[in-house]
């Protein structure tokens, strides 16, 4: 295919999403029409990754605001917020949501004009949202190439979960950094956990590779120590869905425990996320709302039944990895130790 994934595009006056649940087998596209669809499609994970949620989350903003039924500015401006209400409940803890509704919710504020001319600038607002990310995510892989070790001359490096352009709205933020040493020949193989216990590792971020011809090895989450010990991996790579201020990552359940055996390793850990990902009113990590999934996710693959009737399950769906076992955080204005992040509150 090697052509440009978008998750989220805007396309004859509806957003078009590709549905990421039916990849690698199937790739079609949902389209969305009305913000009660796009909330479902954000709950259901047909889009996910934290800034590609924003981005999605912005667009249904506007198509909640294109179905207001009012003239009046007031009226106007407290059912809007009761759409990004119903956006904000979707998915807790990636905060490019809340800064996405946020964004468009004072774009309406700071607009002096009708409803009408309120509501054309809330689409212009969410397709700056949509194109300051690529942007951002390429400015993100530049930055952290320039931060990967300096030896081997070709690196073999590991992810986990999917952080590409289908996590965002084109490029990626950690498979960003990938796409960039592949681009420089810096890139011998990239190594993508399998991610449990959605696999967004084998389904998804293997099918981005495999569109661009990078070479890619699946392994299961539980060998990723296996690896570091036998020399196959030189550096991890992985994306974000929040950051506390003191530099503690929110990310896909497994990124911790990834974390800590790479530090055992001595292998540099790096976090590469938009600024939009830093949530700067939080102390650290252990104020993150932490999402907790349906039990079927663990229980059932498929069709199949996996686990036998009358035990229980707990399901969350990210975990928090300390500032202290991450090298660099990767954004678009460079690479900083994560003590250093709060520095970019007021950029």
């Amino acid at each position: 295919m090697n052509t440009p994934v978008y998750p989220v595009r805007w396309q004859n006056n509806r957003v078009l999403l590709i549905d990421q649940n039916r990849l690698p087998n199937e790739y079609t596209h949902v389209e969305i029409s009305r913000v009660e669809d796009m909330a479902r499609a954000i709950t259901t994970m047909i889009v996910r990754g934290a800034p590609a949620i924003g981005v999605a989350a912005a667009y249904g903003m506007y198509l909640g605001a294109r179905d207001l039924r009012t003239t009046d500015r007031a009226e106007f401006l407290s059912q809007l917020t009761g759409i990004g209400k119903t956006l904000r409940a979707t998915r807790p803890t990636a905060v490019n949501l809340f800064w996405a509704v946020d964004r468009m919710e004072q774009t309406a504020a700071n607009c002096a004009g009708t409803v009408a001319e309120i509501t054309e600038q809330l689409l212009v607002a969410a397709q700056k949202i949509n194109a300051e990310d690529i942007e951002t995510c390429q400015a993100i892989g530049a930055h952290g190439l320039a931060v990967l070790p300096s030896s081997p001359e070709q690196l073999c490096l590991l992810t986990h979960c999917n952080a590409g352009a289908l996590a965002t709205a084109g490029y990626g933020t950690a498979l960003g950094v990938v796409r960039s040493a592949w681009a420089e020949g810096r890139l011998a193989r990239l190594y993508a956990d399998e991610t449990r216990p959605r696999l967004q590792g084998a389904r998804l971020t293997s099918w981005e590779c495999v569109q661009e011809g990078i070479p890619v090895t699946v392994i299961a989450d539980s060998m990723a120590a296996h690896c570091m010990k036998q020399g196959l991996i030189d550096a991890v790579v992985v994306g974000a869905d929040r950051i506390a201020a003191n530099g503690d990552v929110a990310n896909k359940i497994g990124t911790y425990s990834l974390a800590l055996v790479a530090k055992a390793h001595q292998i540099p850990f790096f976090v590469a996320a938009p600024l939009s990902t830093i949530d700067f009113s939080l102390r650290d990590g252990s104020l993150i709302p932490i999402e907790e999934r349906h039990p079927s996710e663990l229980y059932q693959i498929g069709e199949t039944i996996v686990c036998p009737p009358g035990i229980e399950f707990y399901n969350p769906a990210f975990d928090v990895t300390p500032a202290h076992l991450i090298q660099a955080i990767i954004t678009e204005f460079g690479a900083f130790p994560p003590a250093e992040i709060a520095n970019l509150q007021h950029r």
